[in-house]
């Protein structure tokens, strides 16, 4: 019996571009290369690494990446300007696979902003392709909200782009508007009608404001695109992007009626989602497809019994075939250090003797106050786990009295650059006495935007992990801590957030955004 040849379909990912344009996912220097590095162990083909001219931060940590890479195309982002083309290009000509990707909103909404016509915009994306080609060969161009442009004037702009040199167009659903019937009759008619289509990969970007980016970036593939860009977890701005192991999982479970292949380890997923999920602040949503936390749990009595019986009677896929480890151990005080390295390995952290040393001592500090540690646990475990030069503020001591009656009351010590300081305040509650505390040892203009707080296993012992957002002139910051004190959790999250503020401060606000992705006048 012969087997059907797999199309291969590229997994562009735009996690460190795009997936950090969410209000608050801004992730430092350190994380964005953490998180390239696992893009690339995982196959990931292309990776979007950030917009050089965004920023110096921004610039600095492309470059790096494209230093870094192993086996992806290093992507930079670029408006169609040429001063951003030759940023990008200084950013990710040391990639051993460079790519740049330049962009100009072509429906009429996008054409008013630099208030071009449809004459000299087409001139301008002849100019700015052709600029790029001529510094690198791989160039990838996107027709921005292309799904609202006029059919006659995408397919002539498409035309030029290719003509001008690009290797890739990438159509993008930038408002998420489109439906799949759409997506796929547009890429459809592209390569049918455009001259050259047949020279060039047509890609898919898909916003999920309707709710169908999966959906739609999966027909435009069966309509002949062959690269899918997504981000892990959907993370993007608004309802975010096309979810990277939604499609992934979705080719490989349905194969049969999608046979196409991608170099994507399915095993690494859960890791990096929960790397990324914790360097963002954006928690994985329960039910969420594939990486979810119900997403393997059954509860009704009728699954539980099909699943008892055989797993596929309710199970599509295996929790292994995603990363999960088949069995969730417990582990207690009597765990040795050995025991913890093996299971933080299982988890994809692989630590140093120094690393582990103090990751065992908080270990340790846990399984004194919880009887038993899950997986769960020892990822908030990690996730606490802070960068040296953002140690400026710690904890010493806290003492909270609250209750129904009278004003909440919290008195506490901190570490303040190697000098203890310690203040007494009041507050709504005990969180806000806490707050409230650490806002009088080191005062700050920073405004609370989140306070979430998620239990990260069942039991009345259970940890509580704190995610906190914080907002100071444009600088956004967000910290995590985990404990099964609520309220010690959230001071600490709550001074990671502001030692990471500390230090942008000291950077000169050098991560900051300095220009608009829409100024492309």
């Amino acid at each position: 019996m012969t087997t059907k040849p797999q199309d291969r379909v590229l997994i562009f990912d735009t996690t460190l571009r795009d997936g950090e344009q969410s209000p608050g996912a801004t992730m430092t220097h350190a994380e964005k290369l953490e998180i390239a590095s696992l893009l690339d162990e995982m196959g990931v083909d292309i990776i979007e690494a950030g917009f050089p001219i965004a920023s110096e931060g921004d610039f600095k940590a492309v470059s790096e990446i494209a230093r870094q890479s192993q086996n992806a195309v290093i992507c930079g982002l670029a408006r169609a300007q040429l001063p951003d083309i030759d940023r990008c290009w200084e950013a990710v000509k040391h990639a051993k696979r460079p790519r740049i990707h330049t962009f100009i909103g072509t429906s009429p909404l996008h054409r008013a902003i630099p208030n071009l016509t449809m004459d000299e915009m087409a001139d301008r994306i002849h100019e700015t392709v052709s600029h790029a080609r001529n510094l690198c060969d791989n160039v990838q161009w996107s027709p921005m909200d292309a799904t609202r442009t006029e059919w006659d004037y995408l397919k002539r702009v498409v035309e030029i782009a290719i003509k001008a040199g690009a290797t890739t167009i990438n159509i993008p659903d930038t408002v998420g508007y489109t439906a799949p019937r759409e997506s796929a009759d547009l890429i459809r008619r592209l390569i049918e009608d455009v001259p050259g289509a047949d020279e060039i990969v047509f890609a898919t970007h898909c916003h999920n404001d309707l709710g169908m980016a999966t959906a739609n970036s999966l027909a435009a593939v069966e309509a002949g695109a062959r690269q899918i860009e997504c981000t892990i977890n959907g993370l993007g701005e608004r309802a975010g992007n096309t979810a990277l192991e939604e499609v992934v999982m979705a080719m490989r479970v349905r194969n049969d009626i999608m046979p196409y292949e991608t170099r994507i380890d399915s095993t690494k997923i859960m890791n990096i989602s929960r790397r990324v999920a914790a360097v963002s602040g954006f928690a994985v949503q329960f039910n969420k497809a594939i990486v979810g936390k119900n997403a393997f749990a059954h509860e009704s009595g009728i699954h539980q019994d099909g699943m008892l019986k055989n797993a596929e009677t309710f199970e599509i896929m295996r929790p292994e075939d995603v990363g999960l480890a088949a069995t969730n151990l417990v582990m207690g005080k009597h765990s040795g250090r050995a025991a913890l390295r093996s299971k933080l390995e299982d988890l994809g952290y692989e630590l140093g003797d120094n690393q582990l040393k103090d990751v065992f001592v908080r270990f340790k500090e846990l399984a004194d106050r919880k009887k038993e540690i899950y997986e769960e646990d020892l990822i908030a475990l990690m996730r606490t786990a802070t960068d040296p030069e953002e140690d400026r503020i710690a904890l010493v001591s806290m003492h909270v009295v609250c209750g129904t009656e009278g004003p909440n009351q919290a008195r506490m010590t901190l570490n303040v650059d190697g000098k203890e300081q310690s203040t007494e305040q009041t507050g709504d509650g005990p969180v806000d006495a806490a707050f409230n505390c650490v806002k009088a040892l080191v005062p700050h203009e920073a405004r609370l935007q989140l306070y979430q707080v998620h239990a990260v296993t069942e039991g009345t012992d259970a940890q509580a992990t704190v995610s906190v957002r914080m907002e100071e002139e444009g600088r956004i910051v967000t910290g995590q801590s985990a404990d099964t004190d609520t309220v010690v959790a959230s001071t600490r999250a709550y001074i990671h957030a502001l030692n990471r503020l500390l230090v942008r401060r000291e950077k000169g606000g050098s991560d900051k955004r300095e220009v608009s992705y829409k100024d492309v006048s």
